[in-house]
């Protein structure tokens, strides 16, 4: 039942990691309902690493773009493709500098099912808010991400560290902020994609690295689990971004909204449910 589990969860990763809609929140959704039969340290190091898998494809879709190595690139190019290396690193320093402190106090308050549908809630309404007022009295001043100045970056880097509380999604509150900085849609969203190389990769190295010296180990089975979630992500994420820029080059963010306050409330009933009934959360 854990390959048919990973696969699943492969799968929700793949499309929720990009969607701002929390894909950290959805695992601990279904893993509610449907979790890994594993010990709860190798669960934790499960849904972080699989997120590797997700941003693999990030660096294969933009593999161009991202490469300043790339000997079909004018001089010029490979200085811009530098530029944006160096926006990305600047925008992961508020995440590194208030994130690693705070990593496992959060994971231990917040990792919880009431407050990922409080942050979905809260989210959801930001998205509304922002789509209906703000955006139509402000024009993009952006519409590029090679346009993003340091300044902006940083910026768009602190409401990343927002997205620490599980339910926020790192996608939806970089993509708020750059909505707010005056960043099209379809930029900020690529922006957010390449600001989760190396927050991700970092994530995932840290967890790894306290999954192993607290003395737990991984056999074979456990693995093969995490290399059929990875691949899984990894395919549908191609596909999922895709998707998503193709989107909101025509929409906006109004629908994903409504979506995450829909769950969040149905979340909030589900647990209601569950206390009353006796049950724990």
């Amino acid at each position: 039942m854990d390959i048919i589990k990973a696969f699943v969860l492969g799968i929700v990763e793949g499309v929720t990691e990009w969607l701002p809609i929390s894909s950290t929140g959805h695992l601990i959704i279904v893993e509610s309902f449907w979790g890994l039969n594993q010990s709860a340290a190798f669960k934790a190091m499960f849904d972080v690493v699989i997120q590797l898998g997700a941003i693999l494809s990030v660096l294969v879709i933009y593999f161009h773009k991202l490469n300043p190595f790339s000997r079909t690139k004018s001089k010029k190019e490979v200085q811009h493709t530098w530029q944006l290396w160096a926006k990305v690193l600047i925008a992961c320093i508020p995440a590194a500098v208030i994130g690693l402190p705070l990593n496992d106090w959060l994971d231990a308050n917040f990792n919880k099912f009431v407050p990922v549908a409080i942050m979905l809630i809260i989210y959801g309404v930001a998205f509304i808010v922002v789509e209906r007022y703000w955006v139509p009295a402000h024009e993009f001043s952006v519409t590029r991400v090679g346009q993003i100045s340091y300044k902006m970056a940083l910026i768009i880097g602190g409401f990343q560290v927002l997205s620490l509380i599980p339910g926020t999604s790192r996608s939806g509150a970089t993509i708020v902020g750059a909505l707010l900085l005056g960043i099209s849609r379809a930029a900020g969203a690529e922006f957010s994609f390449f600001l989760g190389i190396p927050v991700m990769i970092g994530a995932s190295g840290l967890k790894i690295v306290k999954y192993f010296t607290s003395g737990n180990s991984i056999g074979f089975y456990q693995i093969l689990i995490l290399l059929i979630a990875f691949v899984v992500a990894f395919i549908v994420s191609m596909f999922t971004i895709r998707w998503l820029i193709d989107y909101v080059k025509k929409h906006d963010f109004t629908f994903f909204g409504k979506y995450r306050i829909a769950l969040g409330l149905i979340l909030i009933m589900i647990a209601i449910i569950i206390v009353v009934t006796g049950g724990s959360l």
